[in-house]
């Protein structure tokens, strides 16, 4: 078994054996909670110009929420709209596995610095949407890359739907919309 470094080299590389060994090492959830964190508090710290420590923790705490509502929105697309033949997976596989696609997100950090910190943010998110892809692919069992693809966008565009209609009540400034 790998140590958390060497699993996280190993999801930011693409290494499909190591998403493998995460999917099923039940042990490895926390170790996947740690990487979203720690990829949050990366990304909060490169955009360090909306706010302080409440920012960071606010940040953190959305990001553990929006792991776990990822993780089973996928699982449900990928499970029972758009399975393959062999699809098995649960929710945990699921959570493990984006978890640690999330591993080159700890490079957002480097949005801090000026003029060149958007442009890595830019190529670390491309580089996330390929982790990601891989990490959906192996949890679901899909032997097509393309249906990953398109298991994530259907839950990116169910998350917009989700958040429009939020949004758009409201929800998030406790006004109506244009206020």
């Amino acid at each position: 078994m790998q140590s958390l470094t060497e699993r996280m080299i190993g999801a930011a590389k693409l290494q499909v054996p190591t998403y493998e060994e995460v999917e099923h090492d039940r042990g490895a959830t926390g170790q996947a909670a740690l990487i979203v964190v720690l990829a949050s508090l990366a990304a909060g710290i490169g955009a360090i110009g909306g706010g302080g420590i409440g920012y960071l923790l606010l940040n953190a705490v959305a990001a553990l929420l929006g792991w776990l509502i990822w993780a089973a929105l996928i699982w449900a697309i990928g499970t029972k709209l758009l399975p393959e033949a062999q699809t098995e997976a649960d929710v945990g596989q699921l959570l493990r596995t984006l978890g640690f696609a999330a591993t080159p997100g700890l490079l957002r950090i480097f949005g801090i610095i000026p003029v060149i910190g958007t442009l890595v943010v830019f190529v670390v998110s491309i580089w996330m949407l390929a982790t990601t892809v891989i990490a959906v692919r192996q949890a679901l069992d899909y032997q097509s890359t393309l249906r990953a693809v398109g298991v994530c966008i259907v839950g990116w565009l169910i998350q917009l739907l989700i958040l429009g209609l939020f949004v758009g009540s409201g929800g998030l400034s406790g006004t109506a919309p244009g206020m």
